[in-house]
């Protein structure tokens, strides 16, 4: 290939409507949720608990109610990232021709970018599970409900969020095959899965210090400083 020639336009079409795809996935996972519910409670939830703006921290510090929005805001950002982004992007006449499947798979990177690192908070985000099991749920729902079911086993039997989110990270390339998942969106699962363990390095530290406490949500809607 020569690569001193332009690229021939149909390509440089593509091409930019892959990098649309990602900027709208990015900037649609890039909304602090958890962030955004903490300062309506007049909290700021990157300075209490754990630190982070993920639906855990924030079930943690403001109660039940905060947690569960925040955890079901995230995944609809993942879902919608999926469901939405490419269906817009192939009803416009640039758009129109360009792989489905393609433009999903771009829109789920994005999307858990943006959560993972919103450049709203100096590119400090969550640790994407919530998010990344909405993109299961756009693109493979039966694979979504075994990850969330081996998410569900192991917080019951541990009572650590951290480990049940690691093992769902990890069965994630797993339950996608078992569900009929393409090869490229088992890979895809098995790269953001390596992501999401990698953000929960802090969490591997302090279990493997025994610091790290067992779930327990809090009791009314004050901030707690205990550590996550």
């Amino acid at each position: 290939m020569d690569f001193t020639k332009p690229l021939p336009r149909v390509l440089r079409v593509e091409y930019l409507t892959y990098a649309i795809a990602a900027l709208l996935a990015y900037l649609l996972g890039s909304v602090p949720t958890g962030y955004l519910v903490g300062r309506a409670r007049g909290v700021d939830i990157r300075q209490t608990g754990s630190g982070n703006i993920g639906a855990t921290n924030v079930l943690r510090v403001l109660g039940k109610p905060a947690g569960i929005a925040v955890l079901i805001v995230d995944s609809l950002k993942g879902a919608l990232a999926c469901w939405l982004i490419p269906y817009v992007i192939r009803q416009t006449s640039f758009g129109a021709g360009s792989c489905k499947e393609c433009l999903e798979l771009v829109a789920a990177i994005g999307v858990i970018l943006g959560h993972n690192y919103t450049c709203w908070l100096n590119f400090k985000g969550g640790k994407g599970i919530a998010t990344t099991g909405g993109v299961l749920l756009a693109l493979i729902p039966a694979g979504c409900g075994l990850a969330v079911s081996v998410w569900a086993i192991t917080l019951v039997i541990t009572r650590y969020v951290s480990i049940a989110s690691i093992m769902a990270a990890i069965s994630l390339p797993f339950v996608v095959w078992l569900t009929g998942g393409s090869r490229a969106l088992i890979i895809l699962v098995a790269v953001l899965g390596a992501l999401a363990i990698f953000k929960h390095k802090a969490n591997i530290k302090r279990l493997l210090d025994g610091t790290e406490p067992r779930f327990r949500a809090a009791k009314s809607n004050s901030a707690e400083k205990s550590k996550v």
